[in-house]
């Protein structure tokens, strides 16, 4: 089953696939209104074959947002949307990126995809 991992942020999603049980970076998207967004990621499932998305929930305000995100993209998707606590996932990518020596500009730019692999694997790992 391919599966999208999403680190649901205001102004950028980072964007992460798994095939066969183990998740792996895709990229990050920028954009500037939920319509931008909804479309990109309806985009994302169509081409890569999507057939389950996962969305990282983490704590306060933030929580409710990417709550109201994920009921969103389950009113326009074909395909099961569900959420999954994402708490420290963007800290532990940092940790992560700067253990295995990737630059900070890479690790800059690529941080929320790294972060929605955290959580999408965190997902993988706990329905095996």
């Amino acid at each position: 089953m391919r599966i999208l991992g999403i680190d649901y942020g205001q102004a950028k999603i980072g964007l992460a696939m798994a095939d066969a049980g183990l998740a792996e970076p895709y990229k990050v998207i920028r954009y500037k209104s939920p319509t931008e967004i909804k479309e990109k990621i309806m985009d994302v499932v169509r081409v890569e074959g999507i057939e389950k998305v996962i969305v990282g929930v983490s704590e306060g305000k933030m929580a409710e947002e990417s709550a109201n995100f994920s009921s969103v993209l389950a009113s326009v998707l074909s395909v099961p949307v569900e959420t999954y606590d994402e708490t420290l996932s963007t800290h532990e990518a940092q940790s992560l990126s700067i253990a295995a020596g990737i630059g900070p500009k890479r690790r800059k730019e690529m941080e929320d995809a790294y972060a929605a692999a955290i959580i999408l694997q965190s997902y993988l790992d706990s329905n095996q």
